[in-house]
């Protein structure tokens, strides 16, 4: 209704601007989500706050203790690995004070690890038990964090007309400045859910990098793809068409043809 205040805004306009939203034919409504599909959006919405916090002690930890010229190899397994030992060494130059803080982040570490643990473990229950969730772990790039979040996200999938609208309204669509008769058009819009728009782009780049040696038609498409344009764009493309695919078995109740897909507008 944003588009329809015409003024300041108060009570008064944005009732008259909601008049004038409902009465346009073309309006675009969100579906009202069922309480179950609630509940595995918040679970989502959970997680991915937890990671970004697990993320962020991690490179806490790090961050103090190179201050002490103690440095770790990337990735969070060595961190994992390294903890123990620094706070073991009596010989690294850590001090009481400085040990006792860290043995602190260590435990906040592995209790964000085990709360990450227990609500993924809920997300892959659901993904084993939710009818549509079971039948979009059949796409490639799917597992069942994303096959979850998108069952929960798309809900009712007739409330797109087509698959392109679907793909739209998560950004992965290219934004448009055409005038004059000229279309121009630009890079993804990156409209929608970020959540969703990621785990479809990171699975479309694994999908990506393990092409070679198969001969199905989508096999074939995106590696032709990816020898015409720069890889990132293959991607972004695989994401857009794996985001129709979905649509449209759910919508239809097809069942995921790896050939058909090839052939998915």
């Amino acid at each position: 209704m944003k588009p329809y205040v015409k003024s300041n805004k108060n009570d008064r306009v944005d009732a008259e601007a909601i008049c004038e939203a409902m009465g346009r034919p073309t309006m675009r409504f969100v579906v009202v989500k069922t309480a179950a599909q609630q509940d595995i959006q918040t679970t989502h919405r959970i997680r991915e706050e937890l990671v970004q916090q697990h993320t962020a002690k991690a490179n806490q930890i790090r961050g103090l203790v190179g201050e002490y010229g103690l440095v770790v190899p990337v990735g969070i397994g060595q961190l994992r690995t390294a903890l123990p030992r620094w706070l073991e060494d009596a010989e690294n130059g850590l001090t009481d004070d400085f040990r006792f803080l860290l043995a602190g982040l260590a435990e906040d570490l592995r209790y964000l690890d085990d709360r990450i643990a227990t609500v993924t473990e809920r997300i892959a229950l659901h993904a084993k038990t939710d009818p549509m969730a079971k039948c979009l772990m059949k796409l490639r790039g799917f597992g069942s964090i994303t096959a979850s979040a998108l069952a929960g996200a798309l809900g009712d999938a007739k409330a797109f007309k087509r698959g392109r609208d679907f793909a739209a309204s998560l950004g992965l669509t290219p934004r448009q400045h055409s005038t004059g008769g000229r279309d121009r058009l630009l890079g993804i819009s990156k409209r929608g859910d970020r959540y969703l728009r990621t785990l479809l782009v990171h699975g479309a780049r694994v999908v990506l990098r393990y092409t070679e040696g198969k001969e199905d038609n989508l096999s074939h498409w995106v590696r032709q793809l990816a020898e015409r344009k720069h890889v990132n764009v293959a991607v972004i493309a695989l994401a857009n068409k794996t985001a129709r695919i979905a649509w449209s078995i759910t919508c239809h109740d097809n069942a995921y043809d790896p050939d058909r897909a090839a052939r998915a507008a």
